[in-house]
C-alpha cells in the first residue's frame, strides 16, 4: 500500500457525522481493495508514482481565488477554494423549486435524501471514490423538487491554487418532470491532489444537461467522477473537456435504471507536452428501451499520453437497447500516444450496438496548403485542430458555454503546438 493511502486511511478515522455509516464501509472496501498496482486494469496505463509516495497534507485556505466569468450565462456558483466551500449558501437567492445545501448544514430531511444518494450510485470499483466517500467533508446537495424548471445555471467550481490534498462532493437529485444544468468546472496548476466526485439522481421525465470541464495543468493531480442514475424516459445531456497535467483522471457512469431513458454524452480532451489524461466511461444498460450516444475526441500533443477506455454494458434484460460509442484521436507528433479500449459487452439478443475508435495524424497536405496561401503555421494547426473537434463544440445546447469555451480552446491549441 502506498505511503498516502496510510495516511488518507488514518485521517478518514477521524471523520464523524451523519454519513459515518457508509464512509465505515467504503473505508473497509478501500482497505480490501488496496492501492492499484500495475496490474490493476483500471490503471494500466495510468501510472500512480506522483501520488503513491506523496504526503497526505491538507491544502490551507487563503484568500478566495477570482471566479471565472463566462458573459451572458446565468449562473449560481457554488466555490470550492482548495478543497473549502466559500460560498455562504444562505445568501444565494435561489429559484423556486431549487434547494442548495452543504453537507455540514443539513437538516434532518436534507440528511435523509442525502444518505439515498451518497455512495449508491457511484460504483464501488472507483478507489479514488472510496477515498473521497472517506474523507470528504465539504460538499453540497442539489434538490430539484418535482416539476420545477430550473432557468439558472448551477455552477460548482473547484478552485485549486495550492500544494495540499482537497476533496469535494457533489450530490444533485432531480424530481420527477424536473430540468435543471450543473457545470462542474475545475481549475488550477499548482502541486495539488483533488478528489472531485458527483453523484446524480434523475426521476423519472426529468432532464438533466450537464458540464464537466477538468481544465487542470501543469503539477496538479485531479482524479473525480461524474456518475449518474436515469429513471424512466429520464434524459441526460453531458458535455465533458478535459486538459492534461501531470496526472488527470475522470470517471463516468451512466446507469439506466428506468425504460426509455436517453443519454448522450460529448467528450473532448486536449494535451500538451508531457501531459497525461484519461478518460474512462461505462454505459450501463441494465433495463429495457434505453438508447445512449457517445462520442469521445482527443488532440494529443508532443510526447503527451492519453488514455481512452469506454464500455458499454447491456445486461440480460435489457432488449431493445439502442447504444453507440465513437471515440476519435488526432496525434501531434511520432511522440504523442493514445491507449484507446472501447469496448461492448452485451447478454441481450435484440440490441443494436455498435462502437469505434480511430486514431491518426496532421495531415501534411492539408497543413501545407494552408502554409502555402499565408497562413502562419500557428494559426493553421489552430484551425486544423478546431475543425477536428468543431461538431462536438456546436453541439453544446448552451450558446453563452460555447462562446466562453471557444477563446479557452485556441488558447490551449497554442500551448499544444509543436515546436
Amino acid at each position: 500500500m502506498s505511503q498516502w493511502l496510510e495516511q488518507v486511511i488514518d485521517n478518514a478515522q477521524d471523520v464523524s457525522d451523519f454519513l459515518s455509516s457508509q464512509r465505515k464501509k467504503s473505508l473497509a472496501a478501500l482497505q480490501e481493495q488496496g492501492w492499484p498496482g500495475k496490474r490493476a486494469e483500471q490503471w494500466r496505463f495510468t501510472p500512480l508514482t506522483s501520488v503513491e509516495k506523496r504526503k497526505a497534507i491538507k491544502a490551507k485556505v487563503t484568500d478566495e481565488p477570482a471566479v471565472p466569468q463566462i458573459d451572458k450565462l446565468d449562473t449560481i456558483d457554488l466555490v470550492f477554494a482548495d478543497g473549502k466551500l466559500v460560498t455562504d449558501i444562505s445568501e444565494l437567492s435561489l429559484p423556486k423549486g431549487l434547494k442548495i445545501k452543504s453537507l455540514k448544514k443539513a437538516g434532518d430531511d436534507e440528511q435523509a435524501a442525502i444518505k439515498s444518494i451518497f455512495a449508491k450510485i457511484k460504483p464501488a470499483r472507483h478507489t479514488f471514490g472510496l477515498v473521497n466517500d472517506a474523507v470528504a467533508k465539504q460538499g453540497v446537495f442539489i434538490d430539484v423538487a418535482a416539476g420545477a424548471k430550473i432557468k439558472p445555471v448551477v455552477r460548482v467550481l473547484n478552485l485549486s491554487t495550492q500544494t495540499g490534498d482537497a476533496h469535494t462532493r457533489v450530490l444533485v437529485r432531480l424530481g420527477e418532470a424536473a430540468k435543471l444544468t450543473v457545470m462542474e468546472h475545475g481549475e488550477g496548476s499548482a502541486d495539488s491532489l483533488t478528489t472531485a466526485f458527483a453523484e446524480y439522481s434523475i426521476a423519472d421525465h426529468a432532464h438533466l444537461e450537464h458540464y464537466r470541464f477538468a481544465l487542470f495543468t501543469g503539477k496538479a493531480k485531479q482524479i473525480g467522477g461524474s456518475h449518474f442514475k436515469l429513471g424512466e424516459e429520464a434524459s441526460l445531456n453531458s458535455t465533458l473537456v478535459g486538459y492534461g497535467s501531470e496526472l488527470s483522471r475522470l470517471d463516468i457512469d451512466v446507469w439506466h435504471a428506468g425504460e426509455h431513458a436517453n443519454a448522450k454524452m460529448n467528450a473532448i480532451y486536449l494535451l500538451a507536452e508531457g501531459e497525461l489524461f484519461d478518460l474512462h466511461t461505462t454505459l450501463e444498460h441494465a433495463v429495457p428501451n434505453g438508447t445512449s450516444e457517445e462520442n469521445a475526441r482527443g488532440i494529443v500533443g508532443d510526447g503527451a499520453r492519453a488514455v481512452f477506455n469506454g464500455r458499454i454494458h447491456i445486461h440480460r434484460d435489457a432488449q431493445k437497447t439502442l447504444a453507440e460509442l465513437n471515440n476519435r484521436n488526432l496525434l501531434l507528433s511520432r511522440r504523442s500516444l493514445i491507449n484507446t479500449k472501447p469496448e461492448l459487452e452485451i447478454y441481450a439478443d435484440d440490441v443494436k450496438c455498435a462502437h469505434g475508435a480511430t486514431v491518426a495524424e496532421i495531415d501534411d497536405t492539408a497543413l501545407y496548403y494552408m502554409l502555402s496561401r499565408g497562413i502562419p503555421r500557428s494559426k493553421a494547426l489552430v484551425m486544423l485542430n478546431f475543425g477536428f473537434i468543431q461538431e462536438l463544440v456546436t453541439q453544446i445546447p448552451k450558446e453563452a458555454i460555447a462562446d466562453w469555451l471557444l477563446p479557452k480552446l485556441s488558447e490551449r491549441f497554442s500551448q499544444m503546438e509543436v515546436k
